[in-house]
Parts: structure tokens; sequence; C-alpha cells
């Protein structure tokens, strides 16, 4: 496994998949453009980008009656759950949504469903073609995004079935974090995706199936406290459980949350999966520096 890592003196703070996101209303739905700033589509003018697929949004008559062709479905699915469980057995219902079913962007989530948003020479017109689910298959390719204190990396490998452990980092774009102008979560639908706005107010919009934690520090303040500013005991909690990792665990980040316990988050390498990226390695201590269980935290004390 070759993981691309940043150099001495800069903090690897996050890892996660991430490819450009696809529409979700019925009438772009499984759809992407990439657009100007006068909605022109601009694929073929990108740099270095291969060949991909071009798409038509959906006549509005025919995204509605799509959208009723599901409804039937969804209510029929529903009465067949319903007749099932009233018999006693044991069934799963309708599986839920964490996303929002109202658009508060119709013109780019209902009408059209840009990814890129750039006019000529600006940053988002250099993202990488391998983001692209219409380019690269990902039974075969993954793009995860890594986040450090000082830049958000994109970087893609080749993936083999079934073993979600061999990864060999390709770096394929950066941006530092003082290009970064706002980060928004988008839960239209789904709720994994985020729009990403540059300080030259291009933007791209990103899926990530962990989300949250691709967002985190991207959205927090990086107020991290020294381990010498921790009391002997906090300290030592959080130590104890950075050795409790993997061997190649880096040094514990520590935050006050606003509960007023303290997180403490691991980040090692070794444990980096293909498809989640890097699942989180966290735990909670009070201000006595005891590690709390599950059943002590406060709402505030939950990551995802």
């Amino acid at each position: 496994m070759t993981l691309w890592l940043p150099p001495q003196g800069e903090t690897l703070l996050a890892r996660a998949p991430v490819v450009f996101a696809s529409g979700a209303a019925m009438r772009v739905r499984g759809k992407r453009w990439f657009r100007d700033t006068e909605r022109n589509d601009i694929q073929g003018q990108l740099p270095d980008w291969p060949e991909g697929p071009t798409y038509t949004e959906r006549s509005a008559a025919k995204a509605t009656a799509l959208n009723t062709l599901k409804g039937t479905a969804i209510a029929a699915m529903t009465v067949a759950w319903g007749a099932l469980s009233s018999q006693g057995g044991s069934v799963g219902g309708p599986s839920g949504k964490t996303g929002a079913d109202i658009s508060h962007d119709r013109a780019d989530e209902v009408e059209d469903f840009p990814v890129v948003w750039a006019a000529p020479g600006t940053t988002a017109r250099t993202l990488p073609w391998q983001l692209d689910p219409g380019r690269t298959s990902p039974d075969h390719y993954r793009t995860h995004a890594v986040v450090t204190d000082r830049r958000m990396v994109i970087v893609g490998f080749p993936y083999v079935k079934g073993d979600d452990t061999l990864i060999d980092d390709e770096p394929l774009w950066e941006v530092a974090r003082s290009g970064i102008k706002s980060v928004e979560l988008r839960d239209f639908k789904v709720g994994n995706d985020v729009k990403i706005l540059f300080t030259d107010d291009s933007w791209v919009r990103l899926s990530s199936v962990k989300r949250e934690r691709l967002t985190r520090y991207l959205l927090e303040p990086l107020d991290f406290i020294p381990l010498d500013s921790l009391t002997t005991a906090q300290r030592e909690t959080a130590e104890r459980f950075a050795s409790a990792q993997a061997p190649d665990a880096q040094a514990p980040l520590v935050k006050q949350n606003t509960c007023g316990c303290f997180r403490v988050e691991v980040f090692a390498p070794s444990t980096v999966h293909a498809f989640f990226g890097h699942s989180g390695l966290n735990t909670v201590m009070d201000a006595d520096g005891t590690e709390l269980s599950l059943t002590e935290y406060h709402p505030d004390d939950f990551l995802t």
C-alpha cells in the first residue's frame, strides 16, 4: 500500500471517497454537466480530459411522468410491506432517507445539474477528470479527497475488487486551504453532496458516502489543543488511546466540544480503506481525563 502522505510539519486530518455528484431530480437524474458562467457546456474545453458522455435533460412532461411511475411503485411497495407486516412476519420496511425532498436551488438541482461552474482560467477548470463517474468506473478506479491543515488533495488509485487495503495513490490535484472560500452541505434527495466554492468564484459539487468526514475539518476551525496544554490526566488518556491503535498511528488530535468534553482523534495510515477512506478512530474524555462510554456522550460528542 502506497498512500499519499503530507511532509513532516503538515497535519493529516481526514480522507474520504469522493466523486463528481449526480443529479437526483427526475429531470436530471443520473446526469451532470460542466458549465461556464453562461451555462455553456465546457467539458470539451477542459485540458487533457478524455471524451465522456453527453447528457440532455428530460423534458418537464417526461420527468413528471417518471415521477408518477416512481410514486406509484413506492405506494405499491408500501402497501405490500404493510400487508406482510400485518401477518405477523418480521419484515423490514422501506429504507429511510437522510436527504431533503425539497430543493432550495432549483436552477442547479432540478432544471440543470452543474458539478463544475467555472469561468476561463479558474480553479474548478483544473479539477481531474478521474472524479467523473462517466469517465472512470468505480469497479476499477477510486478517487479520494485528503484534507490536511494546509490543503485538500485529490488522489486516485486502481481498485481491485475484494482487496480494499490495496491502495497505490496517484496525486491528481490539490488546492490550498486559502483557495477555498466556502463549503456548503447540499442535502437534496440523498444528502451526500457538498459544494466547494473557490476564492475565484468557481465551484465544484462533489458527492461522498462519508461526507461528514470529508467536510468536518473544512468547516470546523482547526483549534486543536496542544498536548502539552492538557492536564496530566487528559494527556495520558489521549496518548493511551493513540497507543492502542495501529502501530503507525499519528499523534492524537484533541479538540474541545461545545459541551465541555474533549474529542480525541487519531489518524493511522495503515487503516485506510479503498471504499470508506479513513475510518474515524476517536474517543471522548471529560474534563478530568476520564474516557466516556457511548451512553455518557452528549449530542455534540458524536461523530459519523
